[in-house]
């Protein structure tokens, strides 16, 4: 076939949970266009938890490397992002629960101190600006973690420190705020997420993330009753720290309570998580010239229309009038769901592969013949 004229393609996914990274989801996007556009140019923007971080380095943020420790306290090497007096730390980046293995995660005890050790290095630099992505997180301990390492004090009716963990917190006693980094009253703290959830509840940080985290039934309920006791004692009338409704805030349930614990000690506002990466990542200008955007996660349903990746991509693609298609593992949408959110069309893995095994295990091989066929399917002559 004749290949055609050069044309641009834009491939900013999320990843494929149980199979591909967002980045591992672009590198077969793009084989499978070049295989049938070789004179493309193929940009990748990988958008996801853990990918964040990827996606601002690849726009030309400087990294930032630093040892630290993981939610189980293990040791890891987490990088961040800077930009000007802007730094993006990654939740996922140190703490995250794909870090850890399914036989090794530890709900009760797991913590975000290790964020807490990166944000203190990006005050270093002398940054004036924090943007917090979470998502991904392996703990529900409402930011507890990452206050202690900034140096707030939480202690028991004995005054001692507590341990690491949500659980810990159900015999929190009392805040002391004294030794918080004096750094953090002059930095603009903002949390990115695209979590709904609030605080506590059946839809809270314990009841919906826990499972997911390794908590049983009677790990969510101690979980609950920590985090209910977190909010008690830092929202106590009469504390500067008493802000109205902060626990019933949609998004204050995010990675554990740590968009809680933000808001509620360090100040800081929520955005929507996508919109506000794409936009540091200078994806508006990504856009430029493109002839077709590439999306996708790995289950398209009705969660991708609360505002996740695909949609957060093709709004913004809306916005310079780039046509947007997704790739997905599944679909479960109806074409005018899609249309609605400005998708003109889902390839997915299982429409080529009805085996649900294979279509994990041959994800990437599957994925670049999707690629081939949306490519022959969407791209102009």
């Amino acid at each position: 076939m004749t290949p055609g004229r050069g044309v641009k393609v834009v491939v900013a996914p999320d990843k494929f949970r149980g199979s591909l990274t967002a980045r591992e989801v672009c590198t077969a996007v793009e084989r499978g266009v070049l295989r049938v556009r070789p004179a493309a140019s193929v940009v990748s923007v990988p958008v996801a938890d853990g990918s964040t971080v990827d996606a601002a380095l690849a726009s030309g943020w400087r990294a930032v490397s630093l040892d630290t420790s993981g939610a189980n306290g293990q040791p890891v090497r987490a990088t961040y992002a800077i930009d000007g007096d802007t730094a993006l730390v990654e939740l996922a980046e140190v703490c995250g629960l794909a870090a850890i293995a399914a036989t090794d995660r530890r709900p009760l005890t797991a913590t975000t101190y290790g964020l807490g050790t990166l944000i203190a290095a990006a005050l270093d630099q002398g940054v004036r600006r924090l943007v917090l992505a979470l998502g991904g997180s392996a703990s529900i301990d409402g930011e507890a973690g990452m206050l202690q390492a900034l140096g707030v004090g939480l202690h028991d009716e004995y005054g001692r420190d507590l341990p690491p963990g949500g659980a810990a917190l159900t015999a929190l006693a009392s805040v002391d705020l004294t030794g918080l980094d004096l750094r953090m009253h002059d930095v603009e703290v903002i949390v990115a997420s695209d979590v709904d959830n609030p605080l506590l509840g059946p839809a809270g940080a314990a009841a919906c993330f826990g499972p997911q985290k390794g908590a049983s039934p009677g790990d969510i309920e101690q979980l609950e009753s920590g985090l209910r006791r977190f909010s008690e004692v830092l929202e106590a009338g009469g504390t500067r720290l008493a802000v109205a409704g902060a626990a019933t805030a949609p998004g204050a349930g995010a990675a554990g309570g740590t968009a809680y614990g933000a808001m509620v000690v360090l100040g800081a506002r929520l955005e929507p998580g996508i919109a506000l990466v794409l936009d540091l990542v200078g994806f508006p200008q990504v856009l430029s010239g493109a002839d077709l955007v590439v999306t996708g996660e790995g289950s398209i349903d009705a969660q991708t229309l609360r505002g996740k990746v695909p949609v957060g991509v093709a709004y913004a693609a809306a916005q310079k009038a780039v046509p947007v298609v997704a790739v997905a593992g599944r679909c479960l949408l109806a074409a005018e769901d899609l249309a609605a959110v400005g998708i003109k069309a889902v390839y997915a893995l299982l429409d080529i592969e009805p085996d649900p095994v294979r279509s994990l295990t041959e994800a990437d091989r599957l994925l670049e013949d999707l690629a081939v066929q949306l490519a022959l399917e969407q791209l102009p002559a």
